[in-house]
């Protein structure tokens, strides 16, 4: 008789999203008449940039015509986006990255759970706590993450490396030695940031440990501070031990759109063997690529026209997260994040839990938050909200908050 996959039963629950919008659908099928403000899901809220809809649409009438028609993609993405990221991304800031280390696909959260494919199930993870749940949970489906233990919120096999207030929600490294450690700046779910000397000490140590790093880098458009890395390929011998995730999705808006990459240097080796080469195999076999239309959007992305507009967004969501965060602490409330990045990392108040600030916010303001402690133990206590609502919307959450 045929087996299933035993590793899926060990999840807590279901995915921390899903959850959350079964509460908010079975609260709105019961409340018709209430208007729910959304500020959990990291969904962006403004229309594509002109820019990009131009791309598109000539795209798509290219691929109307038998001269201009394009069928499979290459599997590490087209040329000419590929030469765009490089030279926008990379050579912009100074850093040597080569076409044939980028790897384009159909939106970051994909290569955030195949990465760890290429790797042996006897690596030890170390994440961030609280940490974005992807990380988590798809080394628990192929079983690296061990057992989860209900009583203490955690799994029995990952290093979990606390980010709290006391060390600004940036890990400390930690006491048991990893092989694959997951770093994500400007951070999702606490919106806190390291600087390029603090980044630069971890490649020092993941180089002295023989450890990899899987840097998600999905937030850098909206870093404003002059000291905070936009790229981990910032810090020397970085590209030795390092893997870097971008995503279209929230500094253009691809959120429905689908488009990302990865990094995978030449030099990143483990003894003889290329992670490169065994990445480009994993594409080959799994991914089918990316389509030409969306390829073109991303493409414009970089263009002069695409860099104002998408930045205009950025600036869009980052006046949001101001108004959030200047918001909440002129009424009392501790937050942090929203500085170099969409995200507000809010305390719960009067030692309420994380789930139980949730379900207050929505029955008493018709706001909706995430739960902190949905990404990890150390993340009880808190909420997230998100800066990718309308700036009507967004407003008149923060005034609903202020009158509780």
């Amino acid at each position: 008789m045929f087996q299933v996959n035993e590793n899926y039963a060990k999840l807590p629950g279901s995915y921390l999203f899903a959850t959350i919008g079964r509460k908010v659908k079975a609260y709105q099928e019961a409340h018709p008449e209430k208007k729910i403000i959304r500020l959990g899901i990291g969904d962006v809220t403004q229309p594509l940039a002109p820019a990009i809809v131009t791309a598109m649409q000539e795209a798509a009438g290219e691929m109307g015509q038998a001269e201009t028609f394009h069928g499979y993609p290459d599997y590490e993405g087209f040329a000419f986006l590929r030469e765009a990221i490089v030279a926008g991304d990379y050579r912009a800031r100074g850093v040597d990255i080569g076409m044939d280390e980028i790897f384009v696909n159909d939106g970051a959260k994909c290569d955030s759970a195949d990465l760890g494919d290429i790797f042996s199930l006897r690596n030890k993870v170390a994440v961030c706590d609280p940490v974005y749940p992807v990380y988590v949970d798809s080394n628990a489906l192929v079983g690296r993450s061990g057992d989860w233990l209900n009583d203490e919120g955690r799994w029995s096999n990952l290093i979990y490396m606390p980010c709290t207030a006391e060390n600004g929600f940036a890990p400390e490294f930690p006491q048991e030695q990893p092989d694959m450690i997951y770093l994500c700046f400007p951070n999702n779910p606490t919106g806190a940031t390291v600087t390029k000397d603090r980044l630069q000490e971890w490649v020092d140590y993941a180089r002295k440990i023989g450890a990899v790093i899987i840097y998600d880098a999905a937030y850098e458009a909206y870093i404003s501070e002059p000291d905070v890395p936009h790229t981990i390929y910032e810090c020397e011998g970085a590209k030795e031990c390092a893997i870097e995730m971008r995503s279209f999705s929230k500094n253009a808006g691809f959120t429905g759109v689908r488009l990302g990459f990865t990094v995978v240097p030449r030099e990143l080796k483990c003894g003889d063997v290329s992670l490169n080469q065994l990445w480009l195999k994993h594409q080959e076999i799994k991914f089918n690529g990316v389509s030409y239309v969306i390829q073109k959007a991303g493409a414009a992305v970089y263009s002069p026209e695409g860099r104002a507009q998408t930045q205009e967004q950025v600036a869009y969501y980052m006046n949001n997260a101001r108004v959030i965060r200047e918001g909440l602490s002129a009424a009392g409330y501790t937050v942090s994040g929203g500085v170099n990045a969409p995200y507000i990392w809010l305390r719960t108040p009067k030692g309420m839990s994380s789930w139980e600030f949730f379900d207050y916010l929505l029955e008493t303001a018709n706001v909706v938050g995430t739960p902190g402690s949905g990404f990890g133990p150390h993340g009880e206590g808190y909420l997230r909200l998100t800066a990718f609502g309308s700036y009507e919307n967004t407003l008149a959450a923060i005034e609903r908050i202020k009158k509780l």
